[in-house]
């Protein structure tokens, strides 16, 4: 399988202030990507920049082999492009079935909404249990579950997630993993963005070190994870 999302030289940031630098990244279909880096190295931009909720400076963003980067969110999203945000970002006020409802927005994804609906209730059978419950009153776990469950409803080529463990206990932590890992089972393309480096490096194939918005280390995840600055700066070790 070849590259499904590729970023050439891309450079973008805020206003005036530049926070990436010509970074470069090639997500391989049916594959794992995670992106890490300290709090502020532009994980989070690196993601926006992708789906245009940020205007690239400069550089490309290829879904296969076609220039998308100028295209809006909302066309990336009907190509196959899903980001799940930091923070969920749910219809608190709706119920946990109308918000799976609004992630099948798109043509392709509609047709196909009551199967979706069906296995996101298969992979999370809480939000099944509580169907009819609005977003707002569920926990944060069960929050981001209806966060994943909603981008899946999207019908993803890729998923991206933007830090899912965020505010989440240890054992919600281990849950949640557990349903990445499933997901790379069933071949899903996915890239990761992730506060729990340890993790992370667990269930991915392949790993990109981003420093103060510039790419620095990237390879398989098996040899990343035994890199000295790696357990130095992101394992404790």
């Amino acid at each position: 399988m070849g590259s499904i999302l590729e970023l050439q030289n891309v450079s973008s940031g805020y206003g005036e202030v530049q926070v990436l630098w010509d970074i470069s990244m090639k997500m391989e279909e049916g594959k794992l990507t995670t992106l890490i880096g300290s709090n502020g190295a532009g994980k989070t931009t690196t993601l926006r920049t992708i789906m245009h909720l940020i205007h690239p400076w400069s550089g490309k963003i290829l879904f296969r082999g076609h220039d998308i980067t100028n295209k809006s969110a909302h066309l990336k999203v009907a190509l196959g492009l899903v980001l799940v945000p930091e923070g969920r970002q749910l219809f608190t006020n709706m119920s946990i079935m109308e918000n799976l409802e609004m992630g099948a927005f798109s043509d392709k994804a509609r047709k196909k909404m009551e199967g979706n609906i069906e296995k996101v209730f298969e992979l999370f059978p809480r939000l099944k249990e509580r169907r009819n419950q609005k977003a707002g009153t569920l926990s944060g776990g069960e929050q981001q579950m209806l966060a994943i469950g909603r981008g899946m409803m999207a019908e993803p080529d890729v998923l991206m997630f933007d830090e899912p463990s965020l505010g989440l206990a240890p054992i919600l932590v281990q849950e949640l993993f557990g349903i990445v890992d499933r997901l790379k089972e069933q071949k899903l393309t996915m890239l990761l963005v992730e506060q729990n480096v340890h993790l992370a490096l667990t269930v991915s194939d392949y790993v990109y070190v981003l420093t103060s918005g510039r790419m620095e280390i990237e390879g398989p995840a098996a040899e990343v994870q035994k890199m000295d600055k790696v357990k130095k700066a992101y394992l404790g070790i």
